[in-house]
């Protein structure tokens, strides 16, 4: 299958960060503070159109699933950078799924042009937009001044208010 047909199977609609979603699950288990156990999504990025720089509340397990690799961008609390790239390329370094701590601000992307990957995401805690966070470059810029080009790589100019 191409994207244009995941796309469209799938039900993916644009995702406020980047790139398509489509929400697979929710938990009918909650929390000890009535928050879902956890949910999961289907996302696909594609070349020029990015996961740009933000932060959830709840640890984030990836899930390679098909297409070009991925690349995750963090930045940790402590202000250190990674990036992991998400494939089946194992002897390359690639990894199949990986996990994003809670509280890292990460972005996402493929590299090659007319590239696209698609991935499953599980969030625990469930995910809620109550606990998404996106940053713009200025904001970054003043906590991370060394990661100056990773954040006007990966980071919105402006957020547009919704």
């Amino acid at each position: 299958m191409n994207k244009e047909q995941i796309i469209r199977k799938l039900n993916l609609q644009p995702h406020p960060e980047g790139g398509y979603y489509y929400e697979t699950y929710k938990s009918s288990e909650t929390t000890h503070n009535g928050r879902l156990l956890y949910t999961s999504i289907y996302f696909l990025l594609e070349a020029g159109n990015i996961s740009h720089f933000h932060r959830i509340d709840s640890d984030e397990l990836w899930y390679y699933q098909g297409g070009d690799s991925l690349t995750v961008h963090m930045i940790h609390p402590n202000g250190q950078y990674e990036a992991v790239k998400l494939g089946l390329d194992v002897e390359n370094g690639e990894v199949p799924q990986f996990l994003v701590p809670k509280n890292t601000i990460f972005a996402s992307s493929v590299e090659d042009e007319n590239a696209w990957s698609f991935v499953g995401c599980m969030v625990s805690p469930g995910f809620t937009f109550e606990g998404f966070e996106l940053f713009t470059k200025d904001e970054l810029k003043k906590e991370y001044p060394h990661l100056v080009s990773v954040i006007d790589k990966y980071a919105l100019t402006t957020i547009e208010k919704r």
